[in-house]
């Protein structure tokens, strides 16, 4: 039932696989501490704010699976920097109907999202004041040590989506739907 109204949403692909089928690897939160997309310390959805690596690699698992949603954005070409920012905004507002759902239906879960909060323009951890709005801040797939391009090939699913796209990826952590 929660996948058909996920799926409702307009994703391109929901799939449910075994948290154990869930490729989790440590080492991308280096990528993080080295600040490669500016988040690092930034953003209480990213580290270290989320959570140390090991914790949050063990409260995944303790679910039992994972939903996973894709959706595809056309771009103009390859250097359209405006239309991947208009469809990861798209895609944070398709994350917020997610989370309705999940809200209504489920009692346990975590809802991941595609790259660092964005529901503040600053976020509070830059001024060491708490969060705003912790109902609507969405760790990453990523913050959770979850290789992304693997996940989708475990769902049966393209990572890249052909020239001109931009695919962002999201999850929810459940149990036994």
């Amino acid at each position: 039932m929660i996948i058909e109204k996920i799926t409702g949403l307009g994703f391109d692909n929901v799939k449910k696989i075994p948290v154990s089928q869930i490729p989790f690897e440590p080492s991308l939160i280096s990528l993080c501490e080295m600040n490669t997309c500016g988040n690092y310390k930034r953003c209480y959805t990213c580290p270290p704010y989320v959570g140390k690596t090991e914790e949050l690699v063990a409260k995944a698992k303790s679910y039992d699976e994972i939903i996973v949603f894709q959706k595809i954005y056309r771009l103009e070409d390859s250097f359209d920097i405006e239309g991947m920012s208009n469809g990861m905004k798209d895609f944070k507002k398709l994350v917020e109907d997610v989370s309705e759902i999940c809200r209504k239906n489920l009692d346990n879960y975590i809802l991941l999202s595609a790259g660092g909060c964005r529901v503040c323009e600053r976020c509070g951890a830059i001024d060491n004041i708490p969060c705003r709005f912790p109902d609507k801040a969405y760790p990453s797939l990523e913050s959770y040590s979850i290789q992304v391009s693997s996940l989708a090939k475990e769902c049966g699913i393209n990572y890249i989506n052909g020239q001109n796209t931009v695919t962002y990826f999201g999850g929810i952590l459940v149990n036994n739907l």
